[in-house]
């Protein structure tokens, strides 16, 4: 790649952390609520990336999918859940991310996280997971925001960084962040350590796909400062 990049904005669960176990124990717990079937960690992994309230809906069973009220009450069940019984029981960063993240910032990279969890989740943790001012910006979930692959929240943070979307990577690892990355018209980078295949990357905008977080200067050129 020619272009060297000034920011670097990152997606989180499947992509800086490994939370996929938290988020199936608060998905479950909220079916057991209602006493619906309970769904196994596999199974969580395709139910995830697309925010709170669709993930209740695709965990529900089929006939209550369209239940606009269940769907609701799940969502806020769920949220309530994850935030106060397992945000950080079993989720960890995945291994090399804290080295790679303070490269970047040695270099000067802009860092930020763009996702679709609950803003209060993310922003909770990321400051249990990494140090103090890794990130100058982090964007989640939350009323009157657009969810990815809506590129909205990604241009907003560009735009505060004073880059250009043309001087911007963002990570991912799910075909929603890719296709987030191509509707910002930024470098879409896919990571293979996370909840989805690297068929989906590629097929979804992936310019490149990481398979260790070591991996990211050798494909990937960044400004240092």
């Amino acid at each position: 790649m020619n272009r060297t990049y000034k920011a670097a904005v990152f997606d989180m669960d499947g992509t800086l952390i490994d939370s996929l176990a938290d988020l199936a124990a608060s998905a479950n717990e909220v079916m057991r609520s209602f006493n619906f079937l309970e769904h196994t960690l596999e199974e969580y992994r395709n139910f995830v990336g697309n925010g709170a309230r669709k993930l209740m809906e695709r965990s529900l069973p089929a006939k209550e999918r369209e239940n606009t009220a269940l769907i609701d009450e799940a969502t806020a069940r769920y949220i309530k859940c994850y935030l106060n019984g397992h945000l950080l029981d079993k989720t960890k960063p995945y291994d090399g991310i804290l080295e790679m993240l303070d490269t970047l910032k040695s270099r000067g990279v802009k860092l930020a996280i763009c996702t679709n969890k609950p803003h209060d989740a993310a922003v909770k943790v990321a400051e249990k997971l990494f140090p103090p001012n890794t990130f100058s910006a982090i964007v989640g979930d939350k009323k009157g925001l657009k969810r990815k692959p809506d590129p909205t929240n990604l241009l907003k943070i560009i735009a505060d960084f004073g880059v250009t979307p043309a001087e911007t990577a963002y990570f991912g690892d799910s075909g929603t962040d890719m296709k987030t990355a191509v509707n910002a018209e930024v470098l879409p980078v896919g990571v293979a350590w996370g909840f989805r295949p690297q068929k989906e990357l590629w097929e979804t905008g992936a310019k490149t796909v990481l398979v260790h977080p070591n991996e990211l200067l050798n494909k990937v050129e960044f400004v240092e400062q």
